[in-house]
C-alpha cells in the first residue's frame, strides 16, 4: 500500500492574524496533506512560512488608496486569478484553504472555475470584503467569532473559533529574562508589524511606569528602535519579536494591545486583562468591533488612537493599578474584576474542528 498524497494549496499572507492560524492548522495535519502556500511579495509570510511549505508569491498590492489607484490595484488582484489557476493545475492542488484578506480573492475565483474545493476562515468578528463578497463561492465558512454569521449571507457557515499558536495550548513557566519582583508586569505588543503610535507614546510614559515600579516586556515589532534599547533596566525590557509570547501572556497581570483578530483570541485563551488600542485605519473598523468584544464584558478596557492616547492611557493603567487597601486580600480590585470577566469565556479548540473539515476532503488511500 502506498500513501495518496493529497494536494493543499494555503492562501494567507500580510499578518500573524491571517497567517498563524493557517500555520498551526497545517502544522497539525497528517502527512497525507501536502502543503504549497500562495503568498504575496515582501510580506510577513517571506520570513514565518516555512520552506517545506513550498511558497509561491503573487506581486499584488493592498487596493488602497486614491479612486484611480484603487481601481488598478483590484484589477491587479482579479488579474491574479491566472498565476493561481497555473499553480493549482502544476500542483495538483485537491483543497484550497484561505485565512481571507485579498489574497483570498483570486484563490477562491480560481478553485472556482477549476472546480476545486475552497475553504475560507475569518477570524474578524466583522467579516472583511473577500468573505462577505466571495464566501457564497465557498464549500465552507469557517468564522471565529459566532456574531459574524449575520454579517453573512447565502453561505455555508461553520462556527469554529480561531486556532492559536500551537504553544497557546500549553501551560509554560515566565521565562527567565523577564524582570523578576512582586510588582504588576504589563506586556505590551502591537501586532506582527508591532504600532509605532503605540511604542512612541510608551517612550514618553517610561518615567511614570519605572517610578511606579512595573514590570514591563515591551514587543516593539521589526526592529528595535536605538532609544528604547537605551532606556533598558531591570524593570524595562524592549525587545523586536519573541518566540515566547503565550509565556508572557500565562503570567502578565496586563496586556496592551492593538485588537487584532488574533491579539483578542490570545487574549481569551491566556485569560489576560487587557488594554486595547484598536487601529483606526483598520478595514471596517473590525478592530474596534474585536476590541468591543472585550470591553462589553468587563474585561477589557478601549481607547481610542487620539491626541488624548497617552494622557488616557496612563489614567487607565493608574485606575487599574490603584491599590484599595494594604489590608485587602484583593489588592488591586479592578484587576480583579477584569480576571473574574474574562474567565467566564468559553474558548474552543477549534484546531480539531477545522482539521475534520479539511480531512473531509482526503480521498481514501489506494495502492499504486
Amino acid at each position: 500500500m502506498k500513501r495518496k498524497i493529497e494536494n493543499l494549496l494555503v492562501a494567507a499572507s500580510g499578518t500573524g492574524g491571517h497567517i498563524f492560524p493557517a500555520l498551526t492548522i497545517v502544522d497539525n495535519l497528517d502527512r497525507n496533506w501536502k502543503i504549497n502556500w500562495l503568498g504575496i511579495q515582501n510580506r510577513c509570510e517571506i520570513n514565518l512560512v516555512p520552506k517545506e511549505y513550498n511558497l509561491f508569491t503573487l506581486k499584488i498590492d493592498s487596493p488602497q488608496g486614491n479612486k484611480l489607484s484603487l481601481i488598478i490595484k483590484y484589477l491587479h488582484v482579479f488579474m491574479a486569478t491566472l498565476p493561481v489557476i497555473r499553480i493549482i493545475i502544476s500542483k495538483k492542488i485537491n483543497l484550497v484553504f484561505a485565512t481571507g484578506g485579498y489574497i483570498s480573492v483570486p484563490s477562491i475565483i480560481a478553485a472556482k472555475f477549476l472546480n476545486i474545493p475552497v475553504i475560507i476562515h475569518e477570524s474578524n468578528l466583522v467579516p472583511g470584503l473577500a468573505t462577505k463578497y466571495f464566501g457564497r463561492y465557498c464549500n465552507f465558512v469557517l468564522t471565529g467569532f459566532q456574531e459574524t454569521a449575520s454579517y453573512l449571507k447565502g453561505c455555508n457557515i461553520v462556527f469554529t473559533g480561531t486556532p492559536l499558536r500551537n504553544q497557546f495550548y500549553i501551560d509554560h513557566n515566565i521565562p527567565s529574562w523577564v524582570p523578576v519582583g512582586n510588582h504588576p508586569l504589563i506586556i505590551i505588543m502591537g501586532g506582527s508589524q508591532g504600532a509605532q503610535v503605540i511604542n512612541d507614546v510608551i517612550y514618553k510614559l517610561l518615567d511614570f511606569l519605572n517610578d511606579n515600579n512595573f514590570r514591563i516586556v515591551h514587543i516593539l515589532g521589526d526592529t528595535l528602535d536605538p532609544k528604547f534599547r537605551k532606556k533598558k533596566n531591570k524593570n524595562y525590557i524592549p525587545i523586536a519579536f519573541t518566540n515566547e509570547i503565550a509565556a508572557l501572556m500565562q503570567n502578565c497581570d496586563l496586556v496592551i494591545s492593538r485588537a487584532g483578530s488574533g491579539a483578542i483570541n490570545e487574549i481569551i485563551k491566556t485569560k489576560s486583562p487587557s488594554i486595547l488600542i484598536p487601529y483606526p485605519n483598520s478595514k471596517n473598523n473590525h478592530q474596534e468591533k474585536n476590541a468591543l468584544i472585550l470591553s462589553s464584558k468587563g474585561c477589557s478596557i478601549m481607547i481610542e488612537q487620539n491626541k488624548n492616547l497617552e494622557r488616557n492611557l496612563k489614567k487607565n493603567i493608574q485606575r487599574i493599578f490603584n491599590k484599595e487597601s494594604n489590608k485587602s486580600r484583593n489588592q488591586y480590585k479592578i484587576l480583579d474584576t477584569m480576571k473574574d470577566n474574562i474567565s467566564e469565556f468559553d474558548l474552543k479548540d477549534s484546531r480539531k474542528e477545522i482539521e475534520k473539515i479539511i480531512n473531509s476532503y482526503k480521498k481514501n488511500f489506494s495502492s499504486s
